[in-house]
């Protein structure tokens, strides 16, 4: 009996130290948890664009397209049935474990589970018994190309993902609402490991080894993004059963008033309707691209048709794969913003909500400007590797990729103030947005091609005001509603804006001895990589001389990177 006792005990105490022992299973604060959850989500986001090369090179233009016809359709009904969710938990759960609800915490994360699976199986559903009926709208009456049957065989191959998705993002969910980002972290680039290999060695040995049809390569591929998110879920529900005990380590010791499931539920909605709106509107952002860019170019800017939808095609897919780089980085700084925000609106700290606010304006500008002035600078070279020499290609990179960065502030601040739960201003800010890109897209193009500049860059400047001036009506908000106050974050905006400037003149100089872009793709390769290298550098050094990293980060990085020097 005295044995069987010490045997428990020192089995109890080697699991006990082996949680302690976790490292990615310790809380973060907002500036790391901020970083973590970036890294891992450009992380994902550079593996998704580097596979396309590879990818391309396999299935070709036909097989690329029934790939885009897949995955488009997959998007739309995967914003469907998990767009919000996640970050609804994430507050929710924050929200019950700062006020020490431990009971209406774990109800809500069965209640979000049951949600996601609910949704989950109905859009699987829909999407295997409609596919034929998608499969036609997609492709119409043309013919010659892939046909319905190809179509509907994809579709009903990516709908599996649909079954995993939804609780996979509770999870991740879950563990950011208690400030655990490494899981997540980890699991997203987990994820896209499992799904890039599958897509790039299962189309290969599909239609290189065993001969079989481009359909079925594609479907392959397809299934990756099953696999992946299956891969990821197991990693995090494991990680999660190792780790029970942390989730509760503290725990308050109150009186927890009675929560219904019903409450918890219209919780979980109140909280996922404004990111599922914020969605629904950048979505529509593209939808007055689709029907009044070919037009407006065609007939106000007398492009020929071809060079109109060649233009379309650059501003709605090809030149947003790197905006969704910059992109990256705000959906980062947002995930570990959540349940900290949450936590102070909770606890009613007004300084600590003032701080993380401007904390997370001037995190985003110092890492989001210098990343996208130097993508603008090299868009040459850059859109010379992944999609060779074009016509339009770099002048479009050149400019497009200020809506990552423009986009990318204003979703942070609505986010904000959604947090803040106030929902008016979030539906007045997103609305404007919609009216002022449906008013200007069409008037900017004649307004450009007038001034002999670029017709397509008045599309551009349409999308960036329809961005920008929601992202003040947001700012003005905060300020006059709930007196935050921007004066440290004005001022590390004029030195992020004055060392970019700096940054951008070192480059310039460059220039003068190594072109920023050569015909040769594997040239470009190094060219870009020499001028990251030095333009990173520079801009480091000159932040931390300025002493921008300890205004923007505090002092734990700077001493942190005083110890590495």
């Amino acid at each position: 009996m005295a044995d069987s006792r010490i045997k428990r005990a020192k089995k109890k105490e080697k699991e006990e130290k082996k949680i302690k022992q976790d490292k990615t299973m310790n809380k973060n604060s907002f500036v790391k948890g901020a970083f973590i959850a970036t890294l891992g989500i450009v992380i994902t986001k550079i593996l998704g664009i580097l596979y396309v090369i590879p990818f391309h090179a396999v299935i070709g233009e036909k097989g690329g397209a029934l790939y885009g016809y897949a995955y488009s359709i997959y998007l739309v009904f995967m914003s469907l049935s998990s767009a919000g969710i996640p970050l609804a938990i994430s507050r929710i759960i924050s929200e019950y474990q700062t006020l020490g609800y431990m009971d209406a915490k774990r109800r809500a994360f069965l209640i979000g589970k049951r949600i996601a699976l609910l949704l989950g199986f109905i859009c699987f559903i829909v999407l295997v018994l409609f596919a034929p009926i998608l499969a036609r709208w997609i492709l119409g009456d043309i013919t010659g190309g892939n046909t319905i049957e190809d179509v509907t065989f994809v579709i009903r191959v990516i709908a599996t993902a649909i079954l995993v998705v939804p609780i996979l993002s509770i999870y991740r969910g879950y563990f950011e609402g208690h400030r655990f980002m490494s899981p997540p972290s980890v699991s997203q680039v987990v994820e896209q490991v499992v799904r890039v290999l599958i897509i790039v060695i299962g189309s290969y040995v599909t239609l290189k080894v065993f001969n079989l049809s481009l359909t079925s390569a594609v479907g392959v591929a397809v299934f990756g993004a099953t696999l992946g998110a299956f891969a990821s879920y197991i990693y995090l529900v494991d990680k999660r059963r190792k780790n029970k005990e942390k989730f509760d380590t503290d725990a308050r010791n109150v009186k927890e008033p009675i929560i219904t499931n019903k409450e918890i539920f219209k919780k979980i909605a109140i909280y996922a309707i404004p990111f599922i709106l914020i969605d629904i509107f950048k979505s529509l952002y593209s939808y007055v691209d689709m029907v009044t860019v070919v037009k407006g170019l065609v007939n106000l800017a007398h492009f020929t048709i071809n060079d109109a939808e060649i233009v379309m095609s650059m501003l709605s897919t090809w030149g947003n794969k790197f905006n969704m780089i910059i992109l990256a980085v705000s959906t980062g700084v947002i995930v570990s913003l959540i349940p900290n925000l949450t936590k102070s609106v909770v606890e009613n700290n007004k300084e600590d909500v003032n701080l993380k606010i401007n904390q997370t304006i001037s995190i985003l500008l110092f890492l989001m400007l210098p990343m996208t002035v130097g993508i603008s600078f090299l868009s040459k070279a850059i859109w010379t590797i992944f999609y060779g020499a074009s016509k339009y290609g770099p002048s479009v990179l050149t400019y497009y990729i200020f809506i990552g960065l423009i986009s990318g502030l204003f979703t942070a601040a609505i986010t904000i103030v959604q947090t803040l739960k106030d929902y008016k201003t979030v539906f007045i800010s997103l609305l404007t947005g919609v009216i002022v890109k449906v008013l200007l897209n069409t008037k900017l193009i004649t307004i450009f091609y007038k001034m002999s500049l670029p017709a397509y860059y008045g599309v551009i400047t349409s999308s960036v005001l329809a961005y920008f001036i929601p992202l003040m009506i947001c700012l003005i908000v905060l300020k006059v509603k709930y007196k935050i106050n921007y004066e440290k974050t004005i001022k590390n905006t004029i030195d992020i804006l004055f060392t970019t400037v700096l940054m951008v003149v070192i480059l310039l100089i460059l220039k003068l001895f190594i072109p920023a872009a050569v015909s040769s793709r594997l040239l470009n390769i190094l060219v870009i990589a020499l001028y990251a290298i030095v333009g990173g550098v520079f801009y480091l050094v000159f932040t931390f001389k300025m002493g921008i990293v300890k205004n923007v980060f505090g002092d734990r990085l700077e001493k942190l990177i005083k110890r590495k020097k």
